[in-house]
């Protein structure tokens, strides 16, 4: 749960003092440059290596190292995507990193950083070179039609990822540990029991090995989901505030928004290689790209282009889906716990830690924000207090 971008300057005097707007806005405009470039950057070098014959050369000359097969080229041509990819990426981050630095984020030093930054390639890759692999394989078996099975792997292999994130993923960049038997474990246990949450566990993550920030969610489907705090939020908020954090999680799976944002993201797969299928199919493009078919392993690049470019269109319609989605878990914490002011003061605390622009521009709201800004929430609260009475 996350303070994020907004808009709502009418209520922000009464809560956060002029000093504080100042400062969350000030990080916001030393890091978006990064933030922007990065994404700039990195759509520009997939959409040239893609759309031009740069691409296709590349996936020979790498697959060249290895044999020159098919399969050789397939393999070390997704490889060398991810890892340029990354690499490109690399700068803006770093610079990103710099600035949170002197505002008191992080906490990581630069060994620790290189190294998740080597764990995340290695993740991509473990995914990454099999699912080339298996496409591939595919388009081998049918140039035209290989997209109809594709679409429906890449909707398994989503709803797949999904349930393993908790239990393979997040263990590579946390440690996590249950948080001891005590009244604040006793009270979350409560409060997922009052809202008829099944959760397996509440673990505490080491988060204070990387940054400041605080933050607490609720993971994983079924048998895997347990409530999860960051040990920063733990030694810095009061337990109620905690309680609030949790209650706003707990409204996620109340709601079924992680399987519903399972299912909406399995079918966006679906939908995706389908796009990918008309895409690959079109002869100008595939001539652009240096390409003779979707089975040419040289169509690699063509198609990560297609794939990030329409990742790029979707993602305002994506922010827009989420704020709307956390405003309603807001308004179940809100009911489960019948508590605005402390709801308030945990947003007020939530935002001053993170160090977020309470009032940002419109238009990064819309573009770019996945959360109602603090104001917006704190906002919301004192309207639903009002008319609680």
């Amino acid at each position: 749960m996350e303070a994020s971008t907004g808009t709502a300057a009418d209520f922000t005097a009464p809560d956060f003092t002029p000093a504080e707007r100042a400062r969350g806005r000030a990080l916001r405009r030393e890091q978006l440059p990064w933030a922007l470039g990065g994404r700039v950057l990195g759509l520009a070098l997939t959409l040239l290596l893609g759309l031009t014959p740069l691409g296709a050369d590349l996936v020979t000359a790498v697959g060249g190292w290895f044999g020159g097969s098919r399969s050789a080229e397939v393999l070390a041509g997704a490889a060398a995507l991810v890892v340029l990819g990354q690499a490109a990426q690399l700068p803006f981050g770093a610079g990103a990193r710099t600035v949170r630095t002197r505002y008191g984020l992080v906490t990581q030093g630069w060994g620790g950083w290189a190294v998740d930054v080597l764990r995340g390639l290695a993740l991509t890759l473990a995914l990454a070179l099999p699912v080339a692999s298996g496409l591939y394989a595919l388009t081998a078996w049918s140039p035209d039609r290989w997209w109809i099975p594709a679409a429906g792997a890449a909707a398994l292999l989503t709803a797949a990822l999904s349930f393993l994130f908790p239990l393979v993923v997040e263990p590579v960049f946390n440690r996590f540990t249950p948080m001891p038997p005590g009244p604040l474990r006793e009270a979350l246990l409560a409060l997922a029991e009052r809202d008829r949450v099944r959760v397996r566990d509440v673990l505490v993550a080491d988060a204070s090995r990387r940054t400041t920030a605080l933050n607490a969610y609720v993971s994983g489907l079924g048998a895997t989901r347990r409530i999860v705090a960051y040990d920063t939020l733990l030694s810095t908020a009061e337990p109620r505030e905690v309680e609030l954090v949790v209650a706003h999680e707990l409204g996620h799976v109340k709601h079924r928004d992680v399987l519903t944002g399972t299912v909406l993201g399995a079918a966006g797969a679906a939908a995706v290689v389908c796009a990918l299928g008309l895409l690959t199919g079109w002869e100008p493009l595939l001539s652009a790209a240096g390409a003779t078919d979707a089975a040419d392993p040289r169509s690699l690049p063509l198609m990560a282009a297609c794939a990030a470019l329409l990742g790029a269109l979707s993602g305002p319609v994506q922010c827009a889906v989420s704020r709307r989605i956390e405003a309603r878990a807001d308004r179940h914490a809100l009911e489960l716990t019948s508590d605005a002011e402390q709801f308030i003061a945990m947003q007020r605390r939530l935002a001053l830690a993170n160090v977020s622009d309470v009032d940002p521009p419109r238009v990064l709201e819309l573009l770019f924000a996945t959360h109602p800004s603090a104001t917006r929430r704190i906002a919301a609260a004192r309207a639903w207090q009002a008319s609680a009475r």
